[in-house]
């Protein structure tokens, strides 16, 4: 059985940081690659940032220059350093493992940003 945990989130004000983290354990093997997704209230998720299998990073446009995917493959974990927070940012934050058989989620993590 595959488990995928997300930590890290919280309450924090404008301009403040928080690093997420989500590790994967059990059953899971060849993960191809990794992302991050957020889902506001009243929203539809979207991808916050991925990082394929041969390391290359893609951002949405709103996070670009703030977030920053990173990952151990050996450990099957993946983290995102969000930086220079704001309070769109706010949301539930999801992690997926994508493997040749499937993917993997977490059940997120809160991050709430305001002032």
């Amino acid at each position: 059985q595959v488990q995928v945990m997300e930590s890290g989130g919280g309450a924090v004000q404008p301009g403040d940081s928080l690093r997420l983290s989500c590790a994967a354990a059990g059953s899971i093997y060849s993960i191809n690659a990794m992302a991050w997704y957020r889902q506001a209230a009243g929203q539809e998720r979207e991808l916050v940032a991925g990082i394929a299998g041969g390391g290359s990073t893609k951002y949405a446009e709103s996070v670009k220059g703030r977030f920053t995917i990173s990952r151990n493959k050996a450990m099957n974990t993946v983290w995102l350093q969000m930086n220079n927070l704001r309070i769109e940012d706010t949301a539930v934050y999801s992690c997926q493992m994508k493997t040749a058989w499937g993917d993997y989620w977490g059940q997120g993590t809160q991050v709430t940003v305001s002032s």
